[in-house]
């Protein structure tokens, strides 16, 4: 109930634009989230047939508990079911992409710790690491920048799986720091007016100040060292080893380098490229000129 009521009331904030495409994101999030409740409910109904129990904690038939998994990683947006994200984030303003990327989560996500212990490991860590290729494999050939953020997030939310069966609270450090740097990002880009990575590159122009911020929030989403975006991966990549998975701690990390890609990519137009530019009032230099007259 949780769960549907949530869905219900993000609906009509998504709506609210009465634009073909805001309308088509929003019927997209419905129909995978109500698909999503029903498995969810299947899932609950099929373990209580079969074991006679219904509390979430006891799942124990790996039908109800792999059913679960899949519904809850279809209403986070996780790999392979994550193909709707994208498209209902590109549909969105930045404000409603904000709430569906960092508030929408969390429901999901307090589901899914509870039901961790039950599911089968292997499952957890192919879902987690699809996640992050799909998210740093996806995000390269985009130019719209909530297509992005979309990817962005299906990668950070790999991440968060990859570990949550083994130290469920990086998960939840990992969480916190991405809804901070998630909502720096979206807050960042609405203010500057961008939705694509050519109007991103005129945003110095505006507000220094804010592009070297954007481009501040973007690095340390992409996890480059000095910066706290770095820390929930460089603790994730440990507890893998230790818990005796280098092969998938080495996957991570390499797709973790795709994801960066894209974002250094962000940064260069933001901060290293003067945009052509014929306006005179966002060039100050265009103005300090003296008129040559020829004689005739």
């Amino acid at each position: 109930m949780g769960l549907e009521i949530n869905t219900l009331a993000i609906i009509p904030i998504m709506a609210q634009q009465h634009h073909p495409r805001a309308i088509e994101a929003t019927t997209k999030y419905f129909l995978t989230q109500a698909t999503a409740a029903a498995m969810i409910l299947f899932a609950s109904t099929t373990n209580a047939w079969l074991m006679g129990e219904w509390e979430i904690h006891q799942l124990s038939h790996p039908l109800a508990t792999t059913t679960v998994m899949l519904a809850l990683a279809l209403k986070l947006g996780l790999a392979p079911v994550h193909f709707w994200l994208p498209e209902v984030l590109q549909g969105l303003e930045l404000t409603t992409g904000l709430i569906l990327s960092t508030w929408q989560k969390l429901a999901p996500f307090a589901l899914m710790i509870q039901v961790t212990p039950t599911i089968n490991s292997p499952l957890l860590v192919a879902i987690g690491l699809l996640s992050t290729l799909v998210g740093g494999w996806g995000g390269l050939n985009q130019t719209q920048l909530r297509k992005i953020l979309a990817y962005s997030s299906i990668a950070h939310l790999g991440w968060m799986v990859l570990i949550l069966q083994f130290a469920p609270s990086l998960t939840l450090l990992s969480l916190s720091l991405y809804i901070i740097m998630t909502s720096s990002a979206f807050l960042t880009l609405k203010t500057n007016n961008a939705l694509t990575i050519n109007t991103l590159a005129t945003s110095w122009t505006k507000s220094p100040t804010l592009a070297a911020l954007a481009a501040l929030v973007l690095l340390s989403l992409g996890g480059l060292p000095p910066l706290s975006g770095f820390m929930p991966k460089w603790l994730i990549l440990q507890e893998l080893t230790k818990q005796g998975l280098p092969l998938s701690a080495t996957l991570a990390a390499m797709t973790a380098l795709l994801s960066l890609y894209f974002y250094l990519r962000l940064c260069y137009a933001l901060t290293l490229t003067i945009y052509p530019n014929t306006l005179t009032a966002t060039a100050p230099w265009r103005l300090n000129f003296t008129m040559i007259t020829l004689p005739l």
